[in-house]
């Protein structure tokens, strides 16, 4: 990953920025086993635009070297500004492989440090951690990212000694959210990069509709999970969880390093086309109505 080249974030997922042969074929994926993600925070004025450009900077590299690791990235549309670069490993293995080369191909490195210089201009911060998948807190994980355009993405952070109370939270809510067949996430476990347990899902979203169905899940959790349930969950939770935020991200193709398979998949949204100055002059110039 482009970030781990200098520095090595917070917080998921690239639900499924890779998968098995048979997963692509039918578009949904299994999330990535080892996680990383790098968290940029921009200054005031220098997100939108001017971030994408510098961004593109990385892509471009990377697309020059052929390189066979790609990488997600999303903008914050909720909470402080800033965009998350999120990439998937195997294993640490593929992980120490993926930075190795990178550091060993000299244009590769050479065209990232002359990214880094701009890029960190519009910087006022950045960190990084690096996530591991839990299957057992995930909930119907697998998912067609091509296709997705937001991720809900929820934190939590466990009181110290507390991480038994987590384990049973976790088995109620996934057990009564079963019963919703929508219900969907991915959990990963941050191992480094933090000082007490912290846990990450992500939820991806196709379009903001999906949110309103996302609202309707409240009143059918707490009848699968009934009075004695709840009450139970808010005393487990009250005692184990230090903190929790939720926020919403939306996709940028444009500072995202897409796989060939999103592209042919989606190709106007992972690989959109520039206007020609003679088509913009075309509809510049075309009468009113058209």
């Amino acid at each position: 990953m482009k970030r781990f080249t200098g520095s090595m974030l917070l917080f998921f997922l690239a639900l499924g920025l890779s998968g098995t042969a048979a997963a692509q074929e039918s578009g949904a994926v299994p999330p990535p086993k080892i996680l990383t993600i790098s968290r940029e925070f921009t200054k005031p004025g220098k997100a939108g635009t001017a971030h994408t450009k510098t961004e593109s900077l990385f892509v471009q590299a990377m697309r020059n070297a052929k390189w066979p690791t790609h990488y997600l990235a999303v903008e914050s549309v909720t909470g402080k500004s800033r965009a998350l670069f999120l990439t998937r490993y195997d294993s640490f293995a593929d992980w120490e492989k993926d930075i190795q080369g990178q550091q060993k191909n000299a244009a590769l490195s050479a065209a990232l440090d002359n990214a880094w210089a701009k890029d960190g201009e519009l910087l006022s911060d950045t960190d990084s951690g690096i996530f591991q998948l839990n299957e057992e807190y995930s909930l119907r994980q697998n998912v067609d990212i091509a296709h997705s355009r937001y991720f809900e993405i929820g934190r939590f952070t466990i009181r110290p000694g507390h991480d038994k109370e987590w384990d049973e939270i976790m088995k109620m809510e996934k057990a009564a959210y079963e019963k919703i067949p929508d219900a969907h996430w991915a959990m990963h476990t941050e191992i480094y990069g933090t000082t007490n347990s912290t846990y990450v899902y992500f939820i991806p979203m196709k379009s903001a509709a999906e949110m309103d169905g996302e609202l309707g899940w409240g009143d059918k959790f707490e009848a699968a999970m009934g009075e004695a349930g709840m009450k139970k969950l808010r005393e487990l939770e009250a005692s184990a969880i230090l903190e929790t935020q939720t926020n919403l991200f939306s996709f940028n193709p444009r500072m995202s390093y897409a796989r060939d398979e999103w592209i042919k998949a989606d190709p106007d949204f992972w690989a959109p086309k520039a206007a020609t100055p003679a088509a913009v002059k075309k509809k510049a110039s075309a009468p009113a109505g058209q």
